[in-house]
């Protein structure tokens, strides 16, 4: 299938603003691309490209004063699966673990181990290891939260919302992360587009949605699976854009200064067979 896909942000900046995007697709997913994946500036701004430190593509601007918009609108191949699903995959000892995935058992900004620790084992310590103890946190994080949009808060940690029961999907996907973390399983954060492909229509806006994967032993080897605590369903269509220990990681931008956020617009929608576009992406 094919997935028509991009945003429109813009920023009201007060004097030269150096940002840091985080709006292209993963790497993983250049080769779907349909049509060409571009950034658009008004006004136009140089912007230089590289891999941060997580695999995600880094775009470097400096705003120059005044609004700025940013822009893209493209086409995704996707296979139209939803997420994968392997009741099997077993929990991964930690010193079995490679070296590049024990970052992910660490506590970070937004994902406060040391304060739910306790919780963790007590709530989850007696529940069978593997995919049955990951799906029992996001079974515990998805019915432990109220998703409001309008309580979105910036500063808002998984302890946090564990004690407010209350937050919009990043907090869903940092409350996971933190427990599987607790319970010595690797998660990590992920941030993209994900539209309403296959189920009724989300009243809230759209937006750019978070997610998280932990990696467990499956039919196929080790990997990363990927969960949702907010939807705690398998989803079509998701998108990755960002990956990393938490929001932190993945913040879609970064502002060395001012920068009010004024218009804020992302479209995700499956495109009619009859419509699809012929492949012409480099």
């Amino acid at each position: 299938m094919h997935i028509r896909t991009g945003f429109t942000l813009a920023f009201d900046t007060f004097g030269p603003t150096p940002m840091n995007l985080l709006l292209n697709v993963r790497p993983e997913r250049r080769a779907d691309l349909v049509t060409p994946e571009v950034i658009r500036f008004d006004p136009p701004v140089p912007a230089s490209q590289r891999i941060d430190a997580f695999g995600n593509v880094c775009t470097r601007i400096v705003a120059p004063g005044g609004r700025i918009t940013m822009s893209a609108d493209f086409v995704v191949q996707d296979s139209g699966e939803p997420d994968a699903v392997a009741p099997e995959a077993r929990q991964i000892a930690v010193q079995d673990l490679p070296d590049d995935v024990l970052v992910y058992l660490l506590g970070s900004r937004y994902c406060d181990t040391d304060k739910l620790s306790q919780i963790a084992w007590s709530l989850f310590g007696n529940a069978p290891e593997g995919w049955a103890r990951v799906q029992a946190i996001v079974d515990y994080a998805h019915r432990r939260l109220r998703f409001d949009y309008q309580m979105a808060d910036a500063t808002r940690t998984a302890s946090d919302g564990h004690a407010q029961q209350v937050g919009v999907c990043r907090d869903f996907a940092h409350l996971a992360i933190t427990l599987c973390r607790c319970m010595n399983i690797p998660a990590r954060y992920a941030t993209g587009y994900l539209g309403d492909i296959g189920v009724p229509k989300d009243p809230a806006p759209m937006d750019f949605s978070a997610w998280f994967e932990v990696f467990l032993d499956g039919p196929e080897g080790p990997r990363w699976y990927t969960f949702d605590a907010r939807h705690n369903r398998p989803r079509i269509g998701r998108i990755v854009m960002a990956r990393g220990r938490d929001a932190t990681d993945c913040a879609l931008t970064t502002s060395f200064g001012t920068a009010h956020l004024v218009q804020f617009d992302v479209h995700t929608d499956a495109v009619p067979a009859e419509l699809q576009p012929m492949r012409r992406a480099a």
